[in-house]
């Protein structure tokens, strides 16, 4: 039985408070570890609203009850509210989570920013960007970030460059199946990709009469089909970790019963022989269920 890497994304104030402790409680409760990847700067989740021409946006806001699942107060930070620094206010939260033996690691430093700009940033931009984040991390920690994970799979050629000549061991900043080298615009990093493998709740929540009652079992179904380096489950603190967490249970659970081996993604970084890795193309396409353009895993460079 192959291996299930929890990857966790906390976007927002919201998710910091009240996801990560409750998803901490349920972990230690299944004596499982993750990766939990940060948003580090000021929470602007309300900017998110600019959006709203994008195609397919809107149609997910109402299929996935947004406002429910992130409250009205997170919607306003960074337009009618100021966004709560998120490195800064919480960083004992922070602590905890690597306290308790769960890797960490980089999500971005503005969530909404970095989602929404980055992919046509030059390199002076994207480097500002991920060294904010950087530094917030090592006040936090006191040690540098050794993973990390672009918000909303969102990324460009010098993220994937400087994610090489920043140290880090891994990213996982795309969706796919399987660890490769990941080339860009020309450009190969030799910082090895882990992509996320597995639908997420808010993608198939609405979809092909799915509910928050059967949901799981299309995450299940989905986490049988083999890959080579076994897969990786992008949860959220703003959904598994608050509302949705019964949902998490209920995979943990099913997981388990099935034999399945779950853990950090260092887990499968830690599994790989890194000199036989491939080196694949990242493309941009669709993924069912989101909206927009997301990085994906293509095909390998000869």
């Amino acid at each position: 039985m192959q291996n299930i890497a929890l990857k966790v994304d906390v976007d927002t104030w919201r998710g910091t408070l009240e996801g990560v402790p409750a998803l901490l409680r349920l972990f230690e409760k299944y004596q499982v570890q993750a990766t939990f990847l940060f948003s580090l700067g000021p929470d602007h989740t309300g900017r998110a609203l600019r959006r709203i021409f994008r195609p397919g946006f809107l149609a997910k806001v109402r299929r996935t009850s947004v406002a429910s699942h992130y409250g009205l107060k997170t919607l306003l930070y960074g337009t009618l509210l100021p966004g709560p620094h998120i490195g800064r206010k919480a960083a004992h939260i922070l602590r905890e989570v690597a306290a308790r033996g769960h890797e960490t690691g980089v999500h971005c430093y503005d969530h909404i920013r970095w989602q929404d700009f980055v992919a046509n940033k030059d390199r002076r931009w994207t480097e500002r960007e991920m060294q904010r984040a950087i530094d917030v991390y090592v006040d936090v920690f006191a040690q540098p970030p050794k993973t990390l994970g672009a918000a909303g799979w969102q990324i460009n050629a010098h993220a994937l460059m400087l994610e090489q000549q920043m140290g880090f061991d891994y990213a996982s900043d795309v969706r796919g199946t399987s660890a490769f080298y990941p080339m860009l615009d020309g450009q190969t990093s030799r910082c090895p990709q882990i992509p996320s493998t597995l639908p997420t709740l808010d993608e198939l929540i609405g979809c092909n009469d799915i509910t928050e009652a059967n949901v799981h079992d299309a995450v299940f179904n989905a986490s049988r089909k083999p890959v080579a380096h076994g897969h990786v489950y992008t949860l959220h603190a703003e959904l598994e970790g608050m509302q949705l967490l019964a949902v998490m249970e209920r995979l943990l659970q099913m997981w388990q019963a099935a034999g399945f081996k779950i853990g950090p993604v260092r887990n499968i970084y830690e599994s790989l022989s890194l000199n036989t890795l491939e080196t694949r193309a990242i493309v941009w396409g669709e993924v069912p269920g989101r909206s927009g353009l997301l990085a994906l895993e293509g095909s390998a460079i000869n």
